[in-house]
């Protein structure tokens, strides 16, 4: 239907996560029409993003240094570690500004259907990274699905033993939600997760 290089460009915006085809459509039209510089500036700023970028060697989060801004925060508190599946997640915990704590991303979540076992996750460092550390809890941030649960519970079993204190982000009623539209897993959770207030 279009030239050859725009059909490879809406390929490519394809792939990306949350981008259909239309709004692949939509962008690329959008990159083609914008002046060269502008074009030239996001392509530029992809290769430079991708070519600076690396794992904290700490808690392998995304960094463009060899330890994160995070990591190397004074303020932080280190006896105090949340563990998250992925980069993104560090991003949402943050938003919320009621953790003062660091992180340790797992580069996933156990799932077998998709092999990925333990082996394939970030546990072994997290293992080596407790074994001096002060760390006196471990809160558990993964997500509220089978896989997420599965690794939690893997982590759960392999940290108790270490004296530490583990503990999993609540999970339940979203803000704003009517009772009579949450499913039993949802409301059970919530129920679970209940607080003196």
């Amino acid at each position: 239907m279009y030239a050859e290089s725009i059909d490879n460009l809406i390929t490519e915006l394809s792939k990306l996560p949350g981008i259909g085809p239309k709004t692949a459509q939509r962008l690329a039209f959008y990159i083609l029409k914008s002046p060269d510089t502008e074009a030239k500036k996001l392509s530029e700023a992809i290769a430079k993003a991708k070519l600076a970028m690396r794992f904290c060697k700490v808690c392998y989060n995304i960094t463009d240094k060899e330890v994160c801004a995070i990591c190397s925060d004074p303020g932080r508190e280190d006896t105090l570690l949340i563990v998250v599946e992925e980069p993104m997640d560090i991003i949402s915990i943050e938003k919320t500004q009621e953790f003062k704590g660091k992180y340790h991303v797992l580069q996933g979540a156990i799932s077998p259907i998709d092999g990925i076992g333990p082996e394939e996750l970030r546990i072994k460092e997290l293992l080596d990274r407790l074994k001096n550390s002060s760390v006196k809890e471990i809160v558990l941030a993964t997500n509220p699905n089978v896989e997420g649960e599965a690794t939690a519970m893997y982590l759960a079993r392999l940290l108790k033993p270490l004296g530490l204190k583990v503990t999993r982000i609540a999970s339940g009623l979203p803000v704003g939600t009517d009772l009579e539209y949450a499913d039993e897993v949802t409301l059970s959770r919530a129920l679970e997760g209940r607080r003196e207030i």
